[in-house]
């Protein structure tokens, strides 16, 4: 049952919507996270001779080295992926929690943001639906679960729940905030959300 609202924190949720700063921060844990699979073989590394096919000049033909050069078929690739790629980005911690401080504000700006009181020890799934059919969300739609530290019970009460997610305050981010249609606070998590991202933000 509703037992009524709370006053959510300024330094948290009253931020200045910066959607360049939001997206370079999406863009900066998307980056992260990709791997470089995609790997073509340079001319260096195709099998065949290094010999020079013929001679430089006095021929009447083109210049044509080995029979690895790209030009060639079977010959290696000028410029294709490689499985040493870098796509690594980095941040300044003060911009990071900005753009986190402003993709709550957008969120809460949206009426995303539903607070519960807390969740019981018991692992059921069962349960934890039915607690979502009561709650004013759209089943279906993504929802992010915050919760304050571990809590292994609602973990695995929801993990057979398709695009629900549980984290912790301490790894709110923005690609979560943003993509959740409804984000649920648990017991205390605004405030250690709070003492964690509000600072220098």
């Amino acid at each position: 049952a509703k037992k009524g609202t709370i006053a959510l924190p300024e330094v948290l949720f009253g931020g200045f919507i910066n959607n360049d700063l939001m997206h370079q921060a999406v863009m900066l844990q998307q980056s992260n996270r990709r791997n470089a699979i995609a790997h073509v073989k340079s001319r260096g590394e195709v099998r065949g001779s290094t010999k020079k096919a013929y001679d430089q000049k006095h021929t009447g033909r083109a210049r044509r080295g080995s029979v690895r050069s790209p030009l060639l078929r079977g010959g290696g690739k000028a410029f294709g992926p490689r499985n040493d790629a870098n796509f690594t980005k980095n941040m300044p911690k003060n911009m990071r929690h900005a753009a986190l401080v402003s993709c709550l504000s957008l969120q809460a700006k949206n009426g995303a943001i539903i607070g519960l009181e807390n969740y019981p020890e018991t692992i059921k799934t069962k349960s934890f639906y039915g607690l979502l059919q009561k709650l004013p969300v759209q089943i279906g739609r993504r929802i992010l679960f915050v919760i304050p530290e571990k809590h292994d019970a609602m973990w695995r009460s929801c993990r057979n729940i398709p695009r629900i997610k549980v984290i912790t305050a301490a790894y709110l981010n923005p690609e979560d905030v943003l993509n959740s249609r409804k984000i649920i606070f648990v017991g205390n998590s605004i405030e250690k959300a709070a003492a964690i991202f509000g600072k220098g933000s």
